[in-house]
């Protein structure tokens, strides 16, 4: 099988991601930098999009999907494990914020956008219910357990768990999270393939140094793209205490750009008529960030013996519901149109708008 040769900007903007990264670290990111940071950022989630889809190829549904949603939703916890470890007390909240963040960007934002474009350009789409309805269950599972019960638990006055509440939901956590894998790859990997496809989902499938090579600079990116968003935090911190923001805004800017390759990725998928692969990137990704970043604050929390905030207020309990209410509902038949898109993004503005006027 002959080698595709690489775009040249699908190393270089990963290569110049490190070194404006390189440079932040020394001299800081302020003026010039930030902005250089910025623009580099951005192009560097097209060449993580790239890369994540030669593997996706390579590897097949809903191998491809995974890899990606696993990758990022680990370099996430990374760094929220990092911002908490070097502010514990002013971070409480960070893992909960970001975590609730993530589900409402993909449930909405990503879910959203990829129904409303495939819808416009395909007028209707189909995917397999099982899939969907297998994703949903255990996202409703996760969010309630980790994000609900909190405020309810009487060992300690919520929004907080007691440490052997923590440890537990953080154990059950992971349990969902690998149940739902098992259930995806391996017992009912039927549910999660793509129902038919087009020109691109019978290309022939790159060669094994092309995803190897892709795979490299998919993790490089990666980690460039987080090392980048981390190295802005505080230049967006900084901002945000200037235009009065509420600090949860903070968690939404950081999901929202460690889930750019993702994002990018599934409404690609979706005006590609492929929505079973755009649901797989989306509905997964929520239940990785979930998943995978609990256990993590779980342990990080004990180890440095500081507590974290886990429970949402009212107002984000009610979005909460009713997005997955809406993703029951536009979900439950199999088809979907512009209708279910344009309702996803209303709700998801509505997110948006009441953080920052809470």
């Amino acid at each position: 099988m002959a080698a595709i040769r690489i775009p040249w900007w699908a190393w270089l903007w990963p290569l110049l991601a490190w070194l404006v990264l390189a440079a932040s670290l020394i001299v800081g990111t302020g003026g010039i930098v930030a902005a250089a940071a910025a623009i580099v950022l951005v192009a560097t989630v097209f060449a993580a999009v790239y890369h994540a889809e030669v593997v996706a190829h390579r590897t097949g549904e809903p191998f491809g999907t995974l890899v990606l949603a696993v990758a990022v939703t680990v370099i996430e916890v990374a760094l929220i494990v990092s911002v908490m470890v070097a502010a514990p007390g002013e971070k409480a909240g960070l893992a909960r914020d970001t975590v609730f963040a993530a589900v409402m960007i993909t449930c909405n934002g990503i879910v959203g956008m990829c129904l409303l474009w495939g819808g416009v350009r395909h007028h209707e789409q189909g995917f397999h219910l099982g899939g969907a309805s297998a994703a949903l269950a255990v996202l409703a599972a996760l969010t309630t357990l980790s994000l609900v019960l909190p405020n309810v638990a009487t060992s300690v006055p919520g929004p907080w768990f007691s440490t052997s509440q923590l440890v537990f939901e953080g154990v059950i956590s992971l349990v969902l999270y690998v149940s739902f894998v098992f259930i995806q790859t391996v017992r009912h990997r039927d549910y999660f393939l793509p129902d038919g496809g087009d020109a691109e989902a019978h290309a022939p499938p790159p060669s094994n140094a092309n995803a190897v090579a892709s795979a490299v600079l998919l993790l490089a990116a990666l980690v460039a793209v987080v090392g980048l968003a981390k190295a802005l935090t505080p230049t967006l911190e900084v901002g945000i205490a200037h235009l009065e923001l509420p600090k949860a805004v903070v968690g939404i800017a950081i999901a929202a750009l460690v889930l750019l390759p993702e994002g990018m990725a599934a409404v690609r998928a979706a005006r590609a008529n492929r929505l079973q692969t755009s649901l797989n990137l989306a509905l997964g990704s929520a239940l990785a960030s979930i998943g995978l970043t609990i256990p993590a604050v779980v342990v990080v929390s004990i180890i440095i013996d500081k507590p974290v905030e886990l429970g949402l207020n009212a107002k984000d309990q009610l979005l909460l519901a009713l997005t997955l209410f809406l993703n029951v509902i536009t979900l439950g038949t199999g088809r979907t149109t512009v209708l279910q898109g344009i309702i996803h993004l209303v709700i998801f503005a509505v997110f948006v708008f009441f953080a920052m006027v809470p």
